[in-house]
């Protein structure tokens, strides 16, 4: 009799239990999930969350759309609650600061297998991934074809080094400046001397003959003297004046250029970006991270991928000019059509892509790092002190913020 009470309790204990497990299985979880700026795509955005909340019964997706420059004060105060958001949108440098800080969840590297593997490869930090990316964009070059024709140069420059020996002739016969180099805009001139394969503190004493091609076409006026001040809209206004020739800048500026100068837009043409000896593209990702202490980490992920799948991802590449981080997607005929301009300047974007190794790694002080080189730059072209001496002087400080 006592064994068959044991037997009798032990049931009902295991079918408490798996009661108990089925209904914390089927309970509602609601996923709290922020976007930066994603506004104007409030119809796509509310498709996808329904599609996936038909899909997945139990779960209840709140979007919550931050302002771009709320979105890293907003996140900073609310990863260190016990109670912050389930997913969150965000850009690689900040993505990188908050896993420095130990505040972000790992993700497996075997649930991301199909995205572009040199993206994923690009977004790790200590060689482990803490984020998921959503859309990229990777600068191409447009240029004038009418000034172009009238600068009598034999083919377009592939490199800085050829931009730069092409400029002289481009100003004696079109009376423009080649190019408006943004050197000190956020991390420009940084980017520029990691194609150079220049990237750490100690490598930076060999980045002078880039410093000092700079410094000859700042000079020789071949380069506007606005080049150390300027922003990259401020560049494009000089490109829709027909004021320089060649501009680097995402696909979407083309839109910019057809609304507010049609004339100059009907004399555009696009090529790829500008290379330095290493060979590799820059780009821009947005990225999605799970803090550490978020509530529902497991259907956290399993919406970020179905968000970031081939199907959601083109639908969204679609409405705007951003590139699919999506491998299946990056193969889609969309991302191989000529037909236009606009989708010339996304054909060779995306392919861009393909080829953005070795990528620039965000370090602790990447601001600071920013901000030095971008000065001694502006000392070096301003003729304040010998090339030499300023980037010694380069290495020193960025030493010393590192340690």
């Amino acid at each position: 009799m006592k064994k068959f009470f044991a037997l009798l309790l032990i049931t009902f204990l295991t079918l408490g239990l798996t009661a108990c497990s089925i209904r914390k299985e089927h309970e509602q979880k609601e996923i709290t999930f922020w976007t930066l700026q994603m506004g104007d795509f409030a119809d796509y955005m509310y498709k996808v969350i329904r599609t996936y909340e038909k899909e997945h019964p139990n779960v209840h997706i709140k979007w919550v759309d931050v302002p771009f420059s709320e979105g890293e004060k907003r996140t900073l105060a609310a990863v260190m609650t016990d109670n912050p958001p389930d997913l969150i949108n965000l850009n690689p440098d900040f993505s990188a600061i908050l896993a420095q800080k130990g505040t972000l969840e790992e993700i497996p590297v075997e649930t991301v297998q199909d995205f572009n593997p040199e993206i994923i490869e690009a977004l790790k930090y200590n060689d482990k991934l803490y984020s998921i990316p959503w859309y990229a964009t990777s600068a191409i070059t447009i240029y004038n074809k009418d000034l172009y024709s009238k600068a009598g140069v034999l083919r377009l420059p592939k490199t800085y080094k050829e931009l730069a020996a092409i400029s002289e002739k481009v100003k004696t016969n079109t009376g423009a400046y080649a190019y408006l180099p943004t050197i000190t805009e956020n991390d420009t001139m940084v980017k520029i001397l990691n194609k150079y394969g220049i990237s750490e503190a100690e490598d930076y004493p060999k980045a002078q003959k880039v410093f000092e091609m700079y410094k000859n076409l700042y000079q020789k006026d071949l380069i506007p003297a606005e080049s150390i001040t300027f922003t990259h809209r401020e560049a494009l206004e000089q490109y829709m004046a027909g004021k320089i020739v060649f501009f680097q800048g995402g696909a979407n500026f083309l839109t910019m250029i057809k609304e507010n100068a049609p004339s100059v837009y009907e004399q555009t043409d696009v090529t790829e970006q500008i290379k330095g000896p290493v060979g590799q593209n820059d780009f821009s990702v947005m990225n999605f991270v799970i803090p550490l202490r978020a509530k529902h980490k497991k259907e956290a992920l399993d919406f970020c991928l179905y968000l970031t799948n081939a199907q959601n991802q083109l639908e969204l590449a679609k409405m705007t000019n951003i590139i699919a981080t999506n491998s299946e997607a990056l193969q889609n005929e969309f991302y191989n059509d000529n037909s236009t301009l606009e989708a010339k300047a996304r054909s060779i974007s995306a392919k861009q892509i393909n080829r953005i190794t070795p990528q620039l790694r965000q370090r602790r002080n990447q601001k600071e790092i920013n901000t030095l080189v971008n000065s001694t730059v502006q000392a070096a072209l301003l003729n304040k002190d010998s090339i030499e001496n300023l980037l010694l002087k380069l290495e020193k400080e960025i030493g010393a913020i590192e340690q």
